[in-house]
C-alpha cells in the first residue's frame, strides 16, 4: 500500500513538473540547490551509489535508495530511471514521510 503511494507521489512529481529525471538533470538540480530530496534505485551501480552519495551529503539533500530502475522509470511514464530528484518541497515532504513509514 506504501510502496504504491510513493511511487504515486513520484507520478504526481512527474505530471506537476516538479521532477527531473536521468544522471545529468539530477545532478545539475542538487548543484543548483533546487533538489529536494533524490531518490535512486535500489540496483544502482556501486560507482554511481558512491557518486550520489556524496553529492547529495555535500549540497545537504535527503537521498534514499528506493525500487528499481525500472520501478522508477514506470512511475514516471518511462522505460529506465536509475536516479531522479522531486525540485517542490510539499511533494519531497510526502514522500519522505512514505519512505519513512514503510521502513518502521
Amino acid at each position: 500500500m506504501i510502496r504504491s503511494k510513493v511511487f504515486s507521489y513520484i507520478g504526481l512529481a512527474m505530471k506537476s513538473g516538479n521532477l527531473v529525471s536521468g544522471g545529468f538533470a539530477t545532478e545539475k538540480a542538487i548543484k543548483d540547490y533546487k533538489a529536494k530530496v533524490v531518490i535512486a534505485a535500489d540496483d544502482l551501480s556501486e560507482n554511481s551509489r558512491k557518486k550520489y552519495d556524496q553529492m547529495c551529503e555535500y549540497y545537504h539533500v535527503p537521498m534514499f535508495y528506493y525500487g528499481t530502475k525500472e520501478e522508477l522509470g514506470h512511475a514516471i511514464g518511462k522505460e529506465y530511471r536509475a536516479v531522479l530528484a522531486i525540485v517542490d518541497q510539499g511533494l519531497a515532504k510526502a514522500v519522505i514521510q512514505s519512505i519513512n513509514q514503510e521502513v518502521k
